[in-house]
This record gives structure tokens, sequence and C-alpha cells, in this order.
């Protein structure tokens, strides 16, 4: 049964092209409203957040200084910007966490207006007083999501603290992990449009790793992108939703 799972998923464009692939899905006419408001989401966020974390960076780096000697302080020149790029991307990780949660719901509707446009078949009606007594749900599997995420994501980051060795391999396996569960937050809003358990959706993606890791890895990398990572999460959702109809809807509706 998994052998043919595996054969029957199997399609020679990567991840990576779908989330490409995204980025002209978020044009299309019909599709547009559904992407604004995210997007919107994003930028508000962005801007208020990464204003407050600038002026604490300031603090930061006037802390640090206050205790170096005269003649070294030359090094406010090399603390700025690394501590600008430190920001930039700590903050990629928990503004997508955050944007996430805020526009789970609206996500979903852009996932079912996507998966209309490529195959035409609408998910069943639903009136807004369905829409939003299903909200507790939808933020449940977020909340599922951030389960799964946090204790791994912990044991990664105590890795940091051994020298070198551990350092490399925590940066290493940290980018891996970050791209997982990117795959996993967007592939997640068409899977569950359709109910699926989300143990359920977690093992389709193992069948499919090469693809969701090289979906994942390409969005992490644009999350850390100033001003494309506001546009990244409507994007990533657009491209997952062709993937899953591309790759997963035929096998898993089937049964």
């Amino acid at each position: 049964m998994h052998r043919q799972w595996r054969c029957s998923l199997a399609h020679p464009v990567s991840g990576a092209h779908y989330l490409m692939r995204g980025f002209s899905l978020i044009q299309e006419k019909g599709l547009r409203r559904f992407v604004l408001f995210p997007l919107l989401v994003n930028l508000l966020l962005f801007a208020g957040a990464f204003t407050w974390l600038m002026f604490r960076l300031g603090d930061l780096v006037d802390y640090v200084l206050s205790y170096l000697p005269g003649w070294l302080e030359w090094l406010e020149y090399l603390i700025w910007p690394l501590g600008v790029v430190a920001v930039l991307v700590v903050f990629s990780f928990i503004f997508s966490a955050l944007a996430n949660w805020i526009a789970a719901p609206f996500n979903g509707l852009l996932a079912e207006r996507v998966e209309l446009m490529l195959t035409g078949e609408p998910l069943p009606d639903a009136s807004l007083a369905e829409v939003v007594k299903d909200m507790p749900r939808v933020f449940g599997r977020e909340w599922a999501k951030l389960k799964y995420c946090l204790p791994r994501a912990i044991g990664f980051l105590l890795l940091f603290l051994v020298p070198v060795i551990g350092q490399t391999l925590g940066a290493v396996l940290w980018f891996l992990f970050g791209a997982w569960m990117m795959a996993i937050q967007y592939l997640d809003y068409p899977f569950d449009n359709h109910k699926i358990p989300f143990e359920d959706m977690k093992m389709a993606l193992k069948y499919q790793r090469s693809a969701s890791f090289s979906f994942g890895m390409l969005a992490t990398v644009l999350a850390m992108v100033p001003i494309v990572n506001l546009i990244v999460m409507p994007v990533a959702v657009c491209g997952a939703t062709a993937m899953w109809v591309e790759r997963f809807r035929p096998h898993l509706l089937r049964r």
C-alpha cells in the first residue's frame, strides 16, 4: 500500500517550482482580494515589529558599547551591521509564525479559491456562520503545528550551546528543520480544507520528502529577504495548493 502510494505521487516537478508558481498565481484576477488582507496583515506586523526591534537593538548596542574602552569604540561600525543581520534572521521566523496565526482563516480561503481555479471543483459551500464556527478548529490546527514545532526547535537550538561542532551542526539542522516546518505550515492549508487529519498530512509529506524539502527550503530563504518576505505567505499558500492539487489530491480524495 505504501509503495503504491509513493509511486502514485511521483512527479517530475520540484517543490521549489510550485513555490515559484505561486508568484504568478497571486496575480490572477479572481485571487487578488484573497491575497490583499493577508498582505496587509504582513505589512502592518512587519512595520510595527521591525520598528520596535530596531529601537531595542539600538539600546542593546549602546549597552554593549558602554562596557568597551574608548579605544574600541570603532567596533560600533561592526556591531550594528551584525546586529541588523541577526535581527532579520531571528525575526523572519518569529514574524512568519505570528503572521500565519493571524491570517490562518484567510489563508484557508485563499487555498480554497486556488484549488477551485485549478480544478474547477468547489469545496462544499459554507455559510458565514459556519466559517466563524469553524475558526476554533482552524486555530486548533495552528496550535497542533506549534506543539509539533516547539520541542524540536528547542532541541536544535540547544546545540548552539556546544562550541564549534554543535553550533555548525545546529545551524545546518535548524535550516533543514525550518524548511520542513515551512512545508508543513503551507501545505496544511489545502489538506485542512478537506479535513484531512494533521498526522495523515505529515505522513503524506514524508512520502514526498524531496519535494516538500525543496518547497520549504526556498520558502525559508525568501522569508529572510526583506520586502520579499512580505509576500511570501500568500505566494507559498498558492504554490502549496498547486502542489496539493497535482501531487496529493488525486490519491487522497480517491481514498
